[in-house]
C-alpha cells in the first residue's frame, strides 16, 4: 500500500451517545465509519478525548514495533486485568518482558512440534463421538477441542469434565466485552449490574480451575509441561514468580490458547462449506495423508491446508482491533499523538482493503501459495505485531493445519439451509449466536476406512 500524501484535516468530532450506540450495535461498522479514505491515520474527538485509528501497514507498524514504547494496551485490555491480573496479555513494560522472556522457551519451535501427535490425536478421540448426518454447534465442537488441547500441552491434564464450566465463563467475560469498551467503563465494572455479577462469578469459577491445576501439580511436582517450567524454573536472577503471577500467566495461556484458535477454525469451517471448490481441493490434499494421523512432520505436505487457515484469518482475524494508549507525547506519520491518547490499529479493515488484497472479499487461499508475499509487510497481522505479538503464533498454527486435516479426513462439515454467520466482535471475533452444521461421513476407500476405524 502507497502512503496518501499528508492531509492534516481538523479532528473529526463524535457525540458521546453516538458512539455509544455505534459500539453496542457494529463495532466493525464503526471502524469502517471511523476510516478516512484521504489519509492513513484518521483522528477523532470525543469528548476531551483523542483517538487515533491508523489504516496502513506502515503507519501499523510505527505504533506496534518502532514506538512501542510510547504505547501500553489500550482500555479495554486494561480492565481486563481485573479477570487477567497481570498475565503477557495485560502486563507492561519490564515485567511483560521478564515474563516473556521466563514462557519463551515453552513454545520453542522443537516444543511445539511435539505438541503435534497430541493435537491430532485429541482431535481424532474428539470427532469419534460424532454421529452420521447429527447436527453439531461448530463454535461449541471447536471450543471443547481446543480447550481439551490446551489444557493437556499447559497442565499435562484433562480438562474436559471443566468445558461446560469454562465455557459458560468465557462466554460471559465475552458478553461483558461492550463495557470494558464503554467510555465509562471503569464505573459500569464497579456497579452491580447483571452483566459485572457474571463476570464476577466467571472469575471466580475460572479460578477455581486453575488454582486447582496448579495444586494438583504442585502435590505431583514437574511434569514437563509449560504449568511446570512457571512453577519450578527461575529467571535470569534467580527469581520465582509468585503465586499470583502464575496464576495470571496460568489462566491468560490457557484462555488465549483455545479462545482464538476455536474462533479460527470455525470460521474456516463457515467459509469451506460456502466454497465447495476450495473444500474440495484441501481434502483431496488432506487425501494424499492416505488417513494417517496427520503429526508436526507432515505440515510441508499440507501447504494448501495452511493457506485455508490462512485465508480464513485474513477474513476473519482474532485480534480484529488493536488498541493502544499512548504514555507520552509522540507522533506518527506526522501526526501529533498527544499522551493519554487512544490509538487503534484495525487488522479486521486493512485485511479487507483492496489496495492491499485485490478481491478482498472474495475467500482465495491461493493468494497464500505464491513465493513472495503480494501484501506489504505488517498488512497482515492475525497475531498481531512488534513485542506483544502472541506468543504461542507457531502453537496456533501448527493445531489450526493438523485439526483440520484430521477432522477433514473423517467428516465434511455442511452448513443449515439459510444459514449467514454474523461477526460478534468482542475481545476475539466470535460468531454470533454459534454455528449450526451437519457433519457427513468422508469416505476415502475400504483400506483406509479400516485403518481409521482400528487407530
Amino acid at each position: 500500500m502507497t502512503t496518501q500524501p499528508l492531509i492534516i484535516a481538523a479532528p473529526r468530532r463524535i457525540p458521546v451517545a453516538r458512539l455509544l450506540r455505534a459500539i453496542q450495535k457494529d463495532p466493525l461498522m464503526l471502524l469502517a465509519d471511523l476510516a478516512d479514505t484521504t489519509t492513513d491515520v484518521a483522528h477523532i474527538r470525543i469528548a476531551n478525548s483523542d483517538l487515533f485509528l491508523l489504516t496502513s501497514p506502515d503507519v501499523a507498524r510505527e505504533a506496534l514495533v518502532t514506538q512501542h514504547r510510547s504505547f501500553i494496551k489500550g482500555r479495554p485490555l486494561q480492565r481486563a486485568r481485573r479477570v487477567l491480573g497481570d498475565g503477557l496479555l495485560t502486563s507492561e513494560g519490564d515485567l511483560h518482558l521478564r515474563q516473556r522472556r521466563m514462557i519463551q522457551p515453552a513454545f520453542h519451535r522443537a516444543r511445539v512440534a511435539a505438541y503435534g501427535t497430541m493435537m491430532a490425536a485429541y482431535a481424532r478421540r474428539h470427532i469419534d463421538q460424532w454421529q452420521p448426518d447429527a447436527t453439531l454447534e461448530v463454535t461449541e465442537q471447536m471450543a471443547i477441542l481446543t480447550m481439551a488441547i490446551a489444557g493437556k500441552a499447559l497442565f499435562d491434564a484433562d480438562v474436559t469434565a471443566d468445558a461446560q464450566l469454562v465455557g459458560t465463563a468465557l462466554s460471559n467475560i465475552m458478553a461483558s466485552f461492550h463495557l470494558m469498551m464503554h467510555p465509562f467503563g471503569d464505573l459500569l465494572l464497579r456497579l452491580p449490574l447483571p452483566a459485572t455479577l457474571r463476570l464476577r462469578q466467571a472469575e471466580q469459577q475460572l479460578d477455581s480451575v486453575i488454582e486447582r491445576l496448579i495444586a494438583e501439580r504442585l502435590s505431583t511436582g514437574d511434569h514437563g509441561d509449560i504449568l511446570s517450567m512457571l512453577l519450578f524454573s527461575a529467571d535470569e536472577q534467580g527469581q520465582f514468580m509468585d503465586a499470583a503471577t502464575i496464576r495470571d500467566q496460568a489462566l491468560t495461556l490457557f484462555l488465549a490458547g483455545h479462545e482464538t484458535t476455536a474462533n479460527s477454525l470455525s470460521w474456516t469451517w463457515y467459509l469451506l462449506a460456502r466454497n465447495p471448490t476450495v473444500e474440495a481441493q484441501m481434502h483431496a490434499e488432506i487425501d494424499a495423508l492416505g488417513g494417517q494421523l496427520p503429526t508436526a512432520a507432515d505440515m510441508a505436505r499440507l501447504p494448501y491446508t495452511r493457506a485455508v487457515l490462512a485465508e480464513s484469518m485474513r477474513l476473519y482475524p482474532p485480534a480484529w482491533a488493536i488498541g493502544r494508549s499512548a504514555i507520552q507525547d509522540t507522533t506518527i506519520a506526522g501526526r501529533h499523538i498527544p499522551n493519554g491518547a487512544t490509538v487503534i490499529v484495525s487488522p479486521w479493515l486493512m485485511h479487507r482493503d483492496e489496495r492491499l488484497f485485490p478481491d478482498a472479499g472474495s475467500f482465495n487461499p491461493s493468494r497464500w501459495l505464491t513465493e513472495s508475499p503480494q501484501h506489504p509487510k505488517h498488512a497482515y497481522m492475525p497475531f498481531g505485531a512488534g513485542p506483544r505479538m502472541c506468543i504461542g503464533e507457531s502453537f496456533a498454527w501448527m493445531e489450526g493445519v493438523l485439526l483440520l486435516a484430521t477432522i477433514a479426513q473423517r467428516w465434511q462439515l455442511r452448513l443449515m439451509p439459510g444459514y449467514l454467520a454474523t461477526p460478534q466482535p468482542s475481545v476475539t471475533l466470535r460468531i454470533r449466536g454459534g454455528l449450526p452444521m451437519v457433519a457427513e461421513p468422508r469416505a476415502l476407500n475400504d483400506a483406509i476406512n479400516t485403518h481409521i476405524s482400528t487407530h
